[in-house]
């Protein structure tokens, strides 16, 4: 185990050093740094108590073996750390840098202590890989002779194709948009996750023989029936891209927009493409609806344009800063959180309901008409008497995502649609022989570590459709949830 009695000799998380605020909101590249002090590593790596019942795994979806990376990282077997932690996570250098650590929410040493800093340990490890050229490619031994399409190539259908081709099967990744990688290269800005991170890992993945196929959208330029009638099988793992709209006066005045038109604009413009009518914040008043990761991005995005303000407004109730009673350990809880967008600068307000988007006399937007949210029988809704106006000349919709926008699927195939996701059982199947679903098409807008464990579960499904049995790891049932204690 690591150091035994490192729990009680270090009682304080130390974290990897971020770039000053000053300096990174002039550029887009990544905020977090790389860890280059080995002695801090070794210090939080040994807090860990190599639990007799490691909760952290738990807290995990993908089963990572948090214990023994931990070990090694104390140990100085950084090779052994590595090869440890891909054993179980084909991607370490994406969750280590977007997933929220609900591992560390089960860390015992938490009970009664910060927990261990699981996520940042993990993130030394990739960028170790990254670093010392650990990314080699696995090419399959012999080759099966089935083939199979993953639709998306987002961290689910990454996943997917690559335990699929390293299995011996032959994979075509089809992805609608000019490059790979989904949300993670058009939804998350580069301030969280520079891009050749991606294309490093589709380097390694074209070595082993995945093939890629972009600007083709399936449903569209090919028919669902095509496809499935060209591969023996098929993995769906096209997201839950569909924004929440809010259906409030004056939703069409120019200057409204969803999240996802803002950031994947200004994700094409940081590749070096050019954006015509780009969205942009420069020199305006910036308000954001809704508080969760996207909003987050969209307040770091508009900061980085020039806005001359970024509030951001939620319409429920400010989360506690410490775990509250009804979410006890090991669950995973909803904290007040302040992340590096946060710190950068703008106002966070609460319990504000916005009842109507106002513009100029050009028709375009000048100011949000806001109220207070009331609770009344368990409904939000705007408090009469409370209205005022924020000035606002771009307003961003981060509102979250209803599900799939995949809406020809049933239309093309033997499947259907359960509030917005593609209907599977708990082996990843559809109702359509031989089509399977992974990730956020399947489960509904979820975290990067469930997408990644889906996308490895569900290749195990197909390895044993395609040829009667498999020895791929399959971490989750896609019935399965994140353990939550009323």
């Amino acid at each position: 185990m690591a150091d035994p009695r490192g729990f009680l000799k270090v009682t304080e998380r130390e974290l990897p050093p971020k770039r000053p605020v000053a300096v990174r909101i002039l550029d887009f590249n990544e905020v977090q740094q790389i860890q280059r002090d080995g002695a801090v590593l070794q210090r939080q790596a040994g807090r860990c108590m190599d639990c007799g019942v490691a909760f952290c795994h738990q807290g995990c979806p993908l089963g990572n073996l948090i214990p023994e990376f931990n070990d090694l990282t104390w140990r100085g077997e950084s090779k052994l750390a590595a090869d440890r932690l891909h054993s179980t996570n084909n991607f370490p250098e994406f969750t280590g840098r977007l997933c929220p650590a609900p591992c560390e929410s089960s860390c015992v040493l938490s009970i009664n202590q910060p927990a261990v800093t699981i996520k940042a340990v993990e993130q030394a490890i990739a960028d170790d890989i990254a670093e010392n050229g650990w990314m080699e490619p696995h090419a399959p031994a012999r080759l099966t002779g089935q083939t199979v399409a993953v639709v998306g190539s987002g961290p689910a259908g990454l996943a997917a194709a690559q335990q699929l081709t390293r299995a011996g099967h032959t994979v075509a990744v089809y992805e609608r948009d000019d490059r790979i990688g989904g949300l993670l290269r058009y939804g998350i800005p580069d301030f969280k996750l520079e891009k050749q991170r991606i294309d490093a890992r589709i380097e390694q993945m074209t070595a082993e023989g995945t093939r890629f196929r972009t600007g083709i959208e399936i449903g569209r330029d090919m028919t669902w029936r095509q496809l499935r009638e060209r591969f023996d099988a098929v993995v769906i793992a096209t997201g839950a891209l569909k924004s929440r709209e809010l259906a409030v006066p004056g939703r069409d005045i120019d200057g409204v927009h969803t999240a996802m038109e803002f950031l994947v604009q200004q994700n094409h413009a940081s590749a070096g493409d050019q954006v015509a009518e780009q969205i942009s914040a420069k020199g305006k008043h910036v308000v954001v609806l809704g508080g969760g990761d996207t909003g987050s991005d969209c307040i770091g995005t508009a900061h980085r344009q020039g806005a001359k303000s970024v509030t951001n407004l939620a319409i429920g109730v400010q989360p506690p800063s410490e775990r509250p009673a009804h979410q006890p350990w090991p669950t995973h809880p909803n904290l007040f959180e302040v992340q590096t967008s946060h710190e950068e600068g703008g106002e966070r307000k609460y319990l504000a309901s916005t009842v109507e988007f106002l513009a100029d006399d050009d028709g375009k937007l000048r100011a949000l008409l806001v109220a207070e949210t009331e609770i009344v029988d368990g409904v939000r809704r705007p408090k009469a008497g409370t209205e005022r106006e924020i000035p606002a000349e771009l307003c961003l919709l981060a509102l979250g995502f209803t599900g799939t926008d995949a809406v020809s699927l049933p239309e093309q195939l033997s499947v259907t649609l359960e509030r917005g996701a593609v209907s599977r059982d708990d082996d990843y199947a559809t109702e359509e022989p031989g089509v399977y679903v992974a990730g956020d098409a399947g489960r509904g807008a979820s975290l990067i570590v469930w997408a990644i464990a889906e996308g490895r579960s569900a290749a195990a499904a197909v390895d044993r459709y395609l040829t009667g049995s498999t020895v791929l790891p399959a971490p989750v049932r896609a019935s399965e949830r994140p353990l939550k204690l009323s």
